[in-house]
């Protein structure tokens, strides 16, 4: 078993309210909560209105399988999400 811990930082610049930042982060939770081994959460700055910081848990019985969807998470976040990611971490549980 392979286990992998990715962690996002945003910076959601001009954003002004707490709906402000659930609608331009809308969709996280759904998108990549539904994938076969990965768990996502909200995981810091829930009340600052422009950081944002989420993690995601891959699960697999690759490594290489758990570094592509990671990879392909990062990915995804960089070209749909109206926010800059200001840090990307990942690391390796199991």
């Amino acid at each position: 078993m392979n286990v992998s811990l990715l962690t996002v930082n945003f910076h959601l610049g001009g954003c002004r309210s707490l709906k402000e930042k659930r609608q331009r982060l809308s969709g996280i939770r759904e998108r990549f909560g539904k994938q076969t081994g990965v768990a996502v959460c909200e995981s810091d700055f829930q009340d600052s209105h422009q950081r944002a910081q989420w993690s995601f848990v891959a699960a697999a019985s690759s490594a290489e399988v758990v570094g592509r969807a990671l990879s392909d998470i990062v990915n995804n976040l960089e070209l749909n999400v109206d926010a800059v990611l200001t840090d990307v971490q990942q690391e390796r549980l199991i």
